[in-house]
């Protein structure tokens, strides 16, 4: 049962194109073509570079935060109740009005120190400024890495140059060690996001972000086996170009430089459409869809590698609308918007409001003294304070 299965999912069929076996792609001393057995090295080093990611944010990125000005909001934590802390774990982490008023005469407490209790708790789960501060150091790091790495790779290739090279002898094109290197870096660096995936700073695209990992790492290991090395190269390094601003425009921010931020957020927004929405269509897409079809028929494997290719695309799309918009608002405002992505922490000014909603039930209002006497004597009238009202409703003056 398992050899057939086995012998069904690697057919010749599905990965190359009609008139080509796994026969031809017979390795020799010179010539090395990609083997799926290979695709195997990137869970280790995936795992050396989950390793080398921890050593890396608290020897160098933590210590940096602190130098560099990112401090930590102090969060009031919400005081230790059992009964609402394993609602909070088991159930629900935003519970509504009905299951609210439960809770409280459950608990035998004002709704309004619930409703506090659970804005506190759901912050305290909310990452760190210096968290993020950190993760988005290791990804800069490693970003502009794999950019330079992919340049000093790929600069004398003829296919980044020439997007029709991409298919010159496919699939018997030979598999230089150099870019099974990159590939291997890349790969294992999107499964190391994948094992972190629970412990990184999650964000309103949290399932966009899944969904791009996942077809990432199906479309590089498909690619490897298939033998789309070259056209692969060009996807990772278009999107290593964006990612490279990316990340030190979310620095800075932590940062409080918005000058700088402002302007790196530009930037990147300029390279990114233009590399999502132009290059990636045209030297990608195009170049998969229509290029290729001069050398071979339409198979399994092209449809494939160009379906999860357009998932790609989709999510360019909707990552670059909500870039767009912030544009926009930049424009509109002169300073760049909270990233649209992130999680909004509930501020303590729900609680404010709830002290002063309390102030004007018992009947206290607050006013300064400045305002008041000013507004009184706009009115020609004296202060109140020289005044006393007796019982009869006459006012004696003191």
């Amino acid at each position: 049962m398992a050899h057939s299965l086995y012998e069904w999912l690697w057919h010749h069929e599905f990965w190359l194109p009609p008139g080509i076996t796994w026969e031809d792609m017979q390795e020799s001393e010179d010539v090395h073509y990609p083997q799926p057995r290979d695709l195997l090295l990137s869970i280790p080093f995936a795992l050396i570079l989950v390793v080398i990611r921890r050593v890396f944010e608290r020897t160098i990125a933590l210590p940096l935060s602190s130098k560099l000005g990112v401090k930590d909001k102090q969060r009031p934590k919400a005081q230790p109740n059992p009964v609402l802390e394993t609602f909070y774990t088991t159930c629900c982490k935003s519970p509504g009005e009905g299951e609210l008023l439960g809770l409280a005469k459950q608990c035998d407490l004002p709704l309004r120190k619930v409703e506090r209790w659970f804005r506190r708790r759901r912050n305290t789960d909310r990452p760190s400024l210096s968290k993020k501060f950190c993760e988005a150091c290791w990804r800069f790091t490693f970003y502009i890495s794999s950019f330079i790495t992919g340049l000093a790779v790929l600069y004398d290739k003829p296919w980044l140059w020439d997007h029709r090279e991409c298919w010159t002898g496919y699939p018997q094109q030979p598999l230089q060690s150099s870019l099974f290197w990159y590939y291997l870096l890349e790969l294992s660096f999107y499964w190391s996001l994948v094992f972190t995936l629970p412990f990184d700073v999650k964000r309103k695209d949290f399932k966009e972000q899944i969904v791009h990992h996942a077809a990432t790492i199906f479309l590089i290991s498909f690619s490897y086996c298939a033998n789309y090395i070259r056209i692969g190269t060009l996807v990772l390094i278009i999107h290593d170009a964006s990612d490279c601003f990316l990340e030190p425009t979310k620095i800075f921010n932590y940062m409080k430089w918005k000058k700088t931020c402002d302007s790196l957020f530009m930037i990147f927004s300029a390279v990114f459409l233009i590399s999502r929405l132009v290059v990636f269509p045209y030297t990608v897409l195009y170049n998969t869809y229509y290029y290729s079809m001069e050398i071979f028929q339409p198979f399994f494997g092209y449809y494939f590698v160009n379906a999860l290719l357009i998932i790609l695309q989709l999510l360019h799309v909707f990552w670059s609308c909500l870039i767009i918009h912030m544009v926009y608002m930049f424009i509109l405002r002169g300073t760049m918007e909270k990233d649209m992505r992130s999680d909004t922490e509930e501020s303590d000014k729900d609680e404010e409001k709830e002290k002063i909603r309390e102030k004007e039930k018992n009947g206290i209002t607050y006013f300064s003294n400045v305002t008041s006497n000013s507004y009184i004597q706009r009115n020609g009238s004296e202060p109140l304070n020289n005044r006393t009202h007796l019982t009869n409703g006459h006012v004696k003056e003191r």
